[in-house]
């Protein structure tokens, strides 16, 4: 199905919340991105046994105690950081519970493969038990990439279209881009987006073993959360919608044998077309900060084609880490924050760009309001 030309009823983002290793919640992570406060601190060897001795951690996030002993037996970290950042925007507002839940409700979550931990730890008790199908089948469901979104509607009563999109780093933008075209179609009335990725034991080493310092640049400190929006059709005539942001055009590509550059910047020629945006109108702009050449070709992209541009860079990679999946959720949460409680952002352009280091690039264009 071929999507419409001309979008007259853009979608609008009205709603986000956030656990990163700010803190829980949108007012933690606004506050930590202000403050430009540093999150990596050292790991409890009691507790981890991973490849590197610090990372970014949502601090005091426990399963159990953010969401009860209820249904949380055996719910693994990364289902238990996506229901909670439901929970907190879906209890930001009456609103939002009202009009984000129920038979009209979609829920698009980005990952990259799911919950590595619970992939590896599954496996491992087929090989461990005294008969390969001695498992634990409580936690199988775990192991399948889709079970974080799952439970998030499960728990919540999100009883529209449920999906979940593999895309590492880019992961956040597809899910954008998919529930933009969830709502032009009319697939659903209103759409929770975002990304999820957790810290674990098996993450870090799958993370230190793929690792390649000439190709990847410097290791940077793993970290976690999850980035959560609610996206709905733009309705002048309802008093109540409080509009953020208007997603003017979401662009994805691949890059080929390393071509990050002309691969991302065909993105970003689309997607300023199809929103009939000049280079000069963008006034804030958050890359990836992609390490080693994949960065550099992606800040050569933006400044090709955004040639006359003088946007505020917003940067926060350095602040809580490699987030993964999280990542452009959070990048996207970064520009609403910074123009939260700025009149001057009203109606701007702001510019997130993603690369992850499988070759996904991607962009989006959004107005603020």
């Amino acid at each position: 199905m071929s999507e419409p030309s001309t979008v007259v009823n853009r979608p609008v983002i009205t709603a986000w919340s956030a656990l990163s290793p700010f803190g829980m919640g949108r007012a933690a992570f606004t506050e930590g991105l202000r403050e430009r406060r540093r999150t990596a601190a050292p790991l409890d060897p009691d507790q981890w046994r991973a490849a590197g001795r610090s990372a970014s951690l949502v601090p005091g996030f426990d399963v159990r105690a953010a969401l009860g002993k209820k249904g949380t037996r055996s719910m693994d970290r990364v289902t238990g950081l996506a229901v909670t950042t439901v929970s907190r925007l879906l209890d930001d507002s009456p609103r939002n519970r009202r009009v984000a839940t129920g038979e009209n409700a979609a829920l698009v979550l980005g990952t990259t493969i799911g919950s590595v931990q619970s992939q590896m730890d599954f496996t491992r008790d087929s090989f461990t038990g005294e008969k390969p199908f001695f498992v634990d089948p409580a936690r199988f469901p775990n192991a399948v990439m889709n079970c974080a979104a799952g439970q998030s509607a499960i728990r919540h009563q999100l009883r529209g279209p449920n999906t979940t999109i593999a895309g590492g780093h880019a992961a956040g933008l597809y899910a954008l881009n998919y529930s933009r075209r969830l709502l032009n179609f009319g697939r659903a009335r209103t759409v929770l987006c975002g990304g999820v990725e957790e810290f674990s034991h098996a993450r870090s080493w799958l993370d230190m073993h793929t690792h390649n310092p000439e190709t990847d640049g410097e290791a940077v400190p793993p970290g976690e959360g999850c980035g959560l929006f609610l996206i709905e059709r733009n309705s002048p005539l309802d008093p109540e919608q409080p509009v953020l942001a208007e997603i003017l055009a979401v662009e994805m590509g691949i890059a080929l044998d390393g071509g990050v550059r002309p691969a991302l910047a065909s993105c970003l020629k689309r997607a300023m077309r199809r929103a009939r945006v000049r280079p000069e109108e963008i006034w804030a702009l958050s890359t990836s900060e992609a390490p080693g050449p994949s960065g550099e070709q992606e800040r050569a992209a933006v400044d090709e084609v955004g040639a006359g541009a003088a946007p505020v860079r917003l940067t926060q990679n350095s602040l809580i880490g490699d987030t993964g999946a999280a990542a452009a959720a959070f990048q996207v949460a970064a520009v609403l924050a910074h123009a939260e409680g700025r009149p001057e952002a009203a109606g701007q352009v702001a510019l997130v760009t993603s690369v992850d280091r499988d070759g996904a690039v991607g962009c989006a264009l959004l107005r603020l309001s």
